[in-house]
């Protein structure tokens, strides 16, 4: 269910040319609320790889010992059936960890059952927990999306978007959380999605091949490498991969504090509405996202480029005025929202940049600090 064993895993950190498709998902594992990415490519752009390359930087977290639906023992309002009935939580901590959903699933399989034999030969009442328990508090991962059943999918969006489940089996019902990150990949050139299920999906990373000839044969090199040698390949990567874990526990502890000027919240509700936009998540999306994506640049204040990236993000699969019209192109979104961004934050952002490059040259060895785009 988690995917390769570490020796032969592909290394987040080693993956080049991707890093629109690398932030929106770092910006899910630090802020799971942002709830979700569609990686969508045509075949041979390493959707696949990228999605498991973050297993070995996935952050800790804790579990009710015991519980078979991965119960946070910190938020008792969000316990399940069975941990409500339990006198004792006791705590233990394990890696988030990726949960796969094969295109073969059943619906109990995807939703969970019990085990009617026992039930009927012993009188024991065996729950059997599905993939959406197994997923809670994890990513869930669902390659080649758009070849799913619908009814699955619709299941795993309702549970996505209510972050409950519910096993109701032969009389018994149990309710427990699932409260994952849903990461979809999908082939376009093997079909589509329907809007009403793009639409779920808060951001989408459309990536394409690698044309730059140096950057090509630097993914080359790192290939051959991981193909002969995987534990010379782990050590050349150790240290940016242990950088990338701490800058998500960094971003964890930072976000609460990150703050938003109001003037870019209307800038988004403003180009949200110019693009015709259907609905108002993509306007809550982008925020949550701009602000998770200062975090993980190490900032407590949203920027426009914050705003612009997670925008794009948000928006290039939505649809827009009922369906009427086709998902905004990246230079749509951009010019949109060029409009409405107030200049002032902007002012703003730049006289901080200028602020922080003079601090640091002036220290002792201080060296140029680079802006974040």
């Amino acid at each position: 269910m988690t995917g390769f064993p570490d020796n032969r895993r592909f290394l987040f950190s080693a993956i080049l040319g991707q890093d629109k498709l690398k932030q929106a998902y770092l910006a899910n594992i630090v802020n799971p609320r942002i709830g979700g990415l569609l990686i969508s490519g045509p075949k041979g752009t390493g959707k696949s790889t990228v999605v498991h390359s973050v297993e070995s930087i996935l952050p800790d977290r804790r579990l009710v010992d015991g519980c078979l639906f991965n119960c946070d023992p910190g938020l008792p309002d969000n316990f399940c059936s069975l941990c409500r009935d339990r006198k004792d939580h006791p705590a233990v901590t394990n890696r988030m960890r990726i949960v796969n959903l094969p295109l073969s699933c059943t619906e109990d399989r995807l939703i969970g059952s019990i085990d009617v034999e026992k039930l009927l030969k012993d009188g024991q009442k065996v729950i059997l927990p599905g993939i959406l328990g197994q997923a809670n508090g994890n990513i869930l991962y669902v390659d080649e999306v758009n070849l799913l059943p619908d009814h699955l999918v619709d299941d795993i969006l309702d549970a996505s978007s209510s972050h409950w489940n519910t096993i109701e089996r032969e009389g018994i019902s149990v309710s427990h959380p699932a409260d994952f990150v849903l990461v979809g990949t999908m082939n376009p050139e093997e079909g589509d999605l329907r809007p009403q299920i793009l639409d779920r999906f808060p951001l989408c990373v459309k990536i394409e091949t690698v044309k730059d000839p140096k950057l090509r044969a630097e993914i080359v090199e790192n290939n051959l490498l991981f193909e002969a040698d995987p534990s010379a390949f782990r050590d050349r990567f150790r240290a940016s991969e242990e950088g990338v874990r701490q800058t998500i526990v960094s971003a964890r502890e930072l976000l609460p504090g990150v703050v938003v000027d109001p003037a870019l919240v209307v800038a988004v509700a403003a180009s949200c509405a110019a693009l015709k936009v259907d609905g108002q998540r993509p306007d809550i999306v982008i925020i949550k996202t701009a602000r998770t994506l200062a975090a993980l640049n190490g900032r407590t204040a949203v920027d426009t480029g914050d705003i612009l990236l997670a925008s794009e993000l948000t928006l290039v699969h939505r649809t827009r005025d009922g369906g009427l019209l086709e998902p905004p192109s990246p230079e749509e979104i951009g010019n949109s929202f060029d409009r409405h961004l107030p200049k002032k934050v902007e002012q703003t952002q730049r006289t901080l940049v200028k602020q922080k490059v003079e601090v640091a040259a002036a220290a002792p060895g201080g060296q140029e600090v680079k802006k974040n785009d």
